[in-house]
């Protein structure tokens, strides 16, 4: 069988290229390290040297570059194929980019792309691996956001690797390649990436990869990475042309998302694996799918599975506009500010009913809100063997304070007279006047506030107020279920599920409610077990139509 994107047969000489060395040491070739000298201009001509020779012998070379601080300034390097960068590790090896006298420059390390260099399918990098070294993008600025003010930025790779690299603080995405076809990238760390993204530009993120460029299937897997503070996606993948098939073959295993606004999301791929990774205190969510990215398309038939989804601002995992199919299966999904699952509606093309979404065997526990919140029409949805147990951790009620006991810092908010419930009021807005800021946690007298933004130093949208300054803290919510059926569903199954909330006190009302907004029919609501909630095993706002519901523990109307 014949695969279109497979490179074809290339002869390659025994011998090298006369004067132009398989392994190169940097500082050999015009290259200083010494953190002053601007050696921008030199790697670029030993780039392009390097890449003349492996056009001509069709032998890979390698860049290393020892021990030092190498200035990249004013400009970027055009990338060559066949030309690999090596350094001597992270912290040992460090680039630090600037653009000081250029600044319509972005400067990133290294940049490729279709819109300025012609890549493309046939005009692709080959055999370039990066790895062992630092890229420091603090030094980077300008007067409007530049997407491609990134660490690296290259499009239409074949069989490269990204490896043990540290890329922190770019103005844009750190490492930020599209269209990768049997590539690694393995142990990266990417931190406070996307400096100067206002949380509307594209990109901003720790590691954003571009899909869609190779047909109906692209080839690489991101491994053991962590993605921390940057300023939109930890880690996210997004179909980059209208009318491009969604492709397959993506996996990310194993890696941490941490502090960014979004920890890893899926905007346009067809069955991506997302496993045993971490995504923790992410601003809006640990793992989201939508149509936010710029051809508005959503992921679909992916699989979520055996990740820990913990403490993220608001939903622990958001799914919108995408028509389905998707996996949840095997996940803890605990501690998070608003809803463990919330299946909703972003107000975006593909904003039809959901199919064939599966949540299966998931351990739902300590959510601010109800556990699986359905704000979307759902079809055919499979609700199966999940733990449900103890949400709806966000039952304090509203509450005023000023004066002499009030005091605040950049991320707290203290009260001396306060007998607040533990997290009772994680998830809330708290007012200061006019300003804002989001509780990430508390305790009887302090509250802890989330950055308002990935790596910032203050949680308050304005200046800290002034001690003694009156605040306002709104009621929380009167209902939360394990599971809030809050649109049309329809054909759902839901299945051996254990409800339930054995906290003192108990705060998650009912195993299963609907409201006056949802319904459901010709649904099959099977050997639930719903003893044990506050209030009740179900509250039916909405009595449901036809279907089947029966063997439900602790529903007393059940035959």
């Amino acid at each position: 069988m014949a695969y279109p994107d497979m490179p074809s047969a290339t002869g390659v000489r025994r011998h090298a290229v006369v004067g132009a060395p398989l392994l190169c040491d940097a500082r050999e070739h015009g290259l200083t390290g010494d953190g002053t000298t601007n050696d921008q201009p030199a790697l670029a001509a030993l780039v392009d040297r390097l890449g003349d020779a492996y056009a001509a012998d069709r032998r890979a070379r390698i860049i290393y570059c020892p021990p030092g601080v190498y200035s990249m300034r004013d400009s970027g390097t055009v990338w060559r194929t066949g030309v690999s960068l090596i350094g001597a590790g992270p912290g040992a090896t460090r680039f630090v980019l600037g653009n000081s006298a250029n600044r319509a420059d972005p400067a990133p390390l290294a940049f490729y792309t279709a819109q300025l260099h012609g890549a493309d399918r046939d005009r692709h990098l080959a055999d370039c691996t990066f790895a062992d070294f630092e890229i420091d993008g603090s030094g980077v600025a300008s007067a409007d956001y530049n997407p491609l003010a990134k660490g690296l930025g290259l499009q239409y790779v074949v069989r490269g690797v990204f490896r043990n690299l540290y890329i922190h603080h770019t103005a844009a995405t750190g490492l930020g390649c599209d269209f990768l076809q049997d590539c690694l990238i393995d142990g990266v760390l990417v931190a406070g990436c996307g400096r100067l993204d206002n949380g509307t530009e594209m990109g901003g993120a720790g590691i954003g990869i571009g899909i869609g460029g190779w047909g109906s299937v692209e080839r690489f897997n991101i491994i053991n990475c962590s993605a921390v503070a940057n300023a939109t996606n930890g880690i996210f993948l997004e179909l980059q042309q209208v009318g491009e098939l969604r492709p397959r073959g993506i996996r990310i295993i194993g890696c941490h998302s941490q502090g960014n606004r979004f920890g890893i999301s899926d905007w346009g791929a067809n069955g991506l694996i997302v496993s045993a990774c971490t995504m923790t205190g992410n601003l809006e969510a640990g793992f989201h799918v939508s149509a936010k990215g710029t051809t508005h398309t959503a992921g679909r038939g992916g699989i979520l599975t055996d990740c820990i989804i913990d403490g993220n601002l608001r939903d622990g995992v958001s799914i919108g506009n995408t028509p389905g199919p998707y996996t949840i299966r095997g996940n803890r999904i605990s501690g998070n500010g608003r809803y463990g699952y919330h299946q909703r509606s972003l107000g975006e093309p593909e904003a039809g009913v959901a199919e064939e979404i599966v949540i299966e065997s998931n351990d739902f526990y300590g959510n601010s809100a109800d556990a699986i919140r359905i704000d979307r029409p759902m079809q055919d949805v499979f609700l199966v063997g999940n733990r449900i147990r103890n949400n709806g951790r966000q039952w304090a009620p509203a509450m005023t304070g000023q004066g002499d006991s009030v005091r605040y810092s950049e991320k707290t908010v203290v009260d001396r007279t306060a007998t607040w419930p533990n997290d009772g009021h994680r998830g809330k807005v708290v007012r200061v006047g006019r300003r804002i800021a989001v509780v990430a946690a508390n305790d009887d007298t302090t509250l802890t506030l989330a950055p308002i933004r990935p790596d910032a130093r203050s949680g308050w949208s304005a200046d800290t107020p002034l001690p003694g300054t009156p605040y306002e803290l709104p009621p929380s919510a009167p209902v939360r279920a394990g599971i809030t059926i809050n649109a049309a569903v329809d054909s759902a199954t839901i299945r051996g599920n254990r409800i339930w909330d054995n906290r003192d006190p108990s705060t998650q009302n009912h195993g299963l409610w609907i409201t006056e907004r949802g319904s459901c029919v010709d649904c099959r609501v099977e050997d639930n077990d719903l003893a044990g909630n506050a209030d009740g095993a179900l509250r039916l706002d909405t009595p449901p139509v036809a279907g089947r519901w029966e063997r439900n523990h602790g529903d007393d109307d059940s035959t």
